[in-house]
C-alpha cells in the first residue's frame, strides 16, 4: 500500500493512524491506495494494524546515562502502547547514518536521537523524511529537542573549584570532534576560567575514551606534568570515577591533595569514597520528556518545540580548597 501511494511505510502508517499530522494530499493518496488494493474494509484493517515502533539511537549502551534515559523512554512509550527499538552508533557519525537509513527503510513512527552534531546528509535525511524527530541533550532548530545547558554544566563545575581557591585546573573529557555535549562542557570550563583571568592550556586538557580506564589514563597524564593541577574537571562522571581511582592508587588523597568534579550525577556518585562532587543532569527526565514530546507530535497535539531541563551543582566530598589554601 505504501509503495502504491508513493510514500514510506511510516508515512502510510501515520496517514491512517494519525491523519492530522500528514498533508491532505498524502492522506488522499494513501486512502486511495488502500481502497484500491484492499477493498472497502481495507482502511479499517490498516488502522487496526500495530505501529512500527519508536526508535532511539544512542552513542553507546555502555554508559549508564543513556541506559537510564532509555529506561525512562521505554516506560512512557509502553504506557501509550508503543514499543521502543534501540540502536547504538558507537560515537561514529557514519554508523549513525547507516542505522538511520535502515530504520527509515524499515519504517518507524518516530525517532529519538542524542545530540545535534551529525553529517549534513543525515540531518537532511531526517528533515525530508517526515518522521517526527526529537533530539536530546543538544538542539537543532529544525527539530524538536529536550536539552540541558552543557556549556553551563562545565562553567558551574569550574566556578565551584575556582571559588574554593583553585587556580591551576586540569580537565579530562571525551573526544570533542564528534561530540557536541563534551565540546560545550569544555567551552564552559574555558569561559569560567577566562572570567577570572585563568586558563586551561592544551596540555592540561586530556581527551580519553568514556571509560574508567580512560579516566585513570587521563588522570595519570595530568599528574605527570611538572606542575600538575590541584583540581580536575571531568566531562562525565565515569571519567571522574577513573580519575579518583588513579589518584588514590598513587597515594594522593582526594580531596586533600587533589579535587575531582564530574558532570552527570550517576547513581554511583553518591556512594563513592569520597562521594563525588558533580553537576546533576536529569538523565531520566530527559528520556521521559523526549518520549512524551514525541507522543504529543504523533497525536498532533500543540507542544513546545524546545524543552530545557535544569541542572545543578551537587557538592559532596571530592572537592575542597587546594593544599596551599588550608
Amino acid at each position: 500500500m505504501a509503495s502504491a501511494a508513493g510514500v514510506s511505510l511510516a508515512t502510510a502508517s501515520r496517514a491512517l493512524a494519525q491523519p492530522a499530522i500528514v498533508s491532505a494530499e498524502t492522506r488522499a493518496r494513501v486512502r486511495s491506495a488502500a481502497l484500491r488494493l484492499g477493498g472497502p474494509h481495507a482502511l479499517d484493517t490498516a488502522r487496526a494494524a500495530p505501529g512500527n515502533g519508536i526508535a532511539a539511537i544512542v552513542p553507546t549502551l555502555d554508559n549508564a546515562i543513556f541506559s537510564r534515559a532509555l529506561q525512562s523512554m521505554q516506560g512512557v512509550l509502553a504506557e501509550a502502547g508503543h514499543h521502543l527499538l534501540v540502536a547504538s552508533s558507537d560515537y561514529q557519525p557514519e554508523a549513525e547514518l547507516s542505522v538511520l537509513r535502515g530504520l527509515l527503510a524499515r519504517g518507524v513512527d518516530g525517532l529519538i536521537l542524542v545530540g545535534a552534531q551529525r553529517p549534513p546528509e543525515a540531518s537532511d535525511l531526517l528533515a525530508q523524511t517526515g518522521v517526527p524527530v526529537v533530539l536530546t541533550w543538544c538542539d537543532d532548530q529544525r527539530f524538536d529537542a529536550v536539552v540541558v545547558d552543557n556549556r553551563a554544566a562545565g562553567r558551574i563545575a569550574a566556578e565551584h573549584l575556582i571559588a574554593l581557591g583553585h587556580t591551576r585546573l586540569g580537565a579530562i573529557c571525551g573526544a570533542q570532534r564528534h561530540n557536541d555535549r563534551q565540546r560545550a562542557r569544555m567551552q564552559g570550563v574555558h569561559e569560567a576560567l577566562g572570567a577570572h583571568g585563568l586558563e586551561l592550556p592544551d596540555w592540561r586538557l586530556v581527551e580519553q575514551e568514556f571509560t574508567l580506564a580512560g579516566g585513570r589514563s587521563g588522570c595519570a597524564a595530568l599528574l605527570a606534568l611538572a606542575e600538575p593541577p590541584t583540581g580536575i574537571i571531568c566531562g562525565i562522571d565515569e571519567l571522574a570515577v577513573g580519575c579518583l581511582v588513579e589518584a588514590q592508587s598513587r597515594g594522593i588523597a582526594v580531596p586533600g591533595g587533589l579535587s575531582v568534579v564530574g558532570i552527570d550525577d550517576l547513581e554511583m556518585a553518591a556512594h563513592l569514597s569520597p562521594a563525588l562532587t558533580t553537576v546533576h543532569v536529569p538523565t531520566a527526565r530527559i528520556g521521559a520528556t523526549a518520549a512524551g514530546l514525541l507522543l504529543a507530535r504523533l497525536r498532533g497535539d500543540a507542544c513546545e518545540r524546545r524543552i530545557e531541563l535544569p541542572i545543578e551543582l551537587v557538592i559532596r566530598r571530592s572537592s575542597a580548597p587546594p593544599p596551599d589554601r588550608r
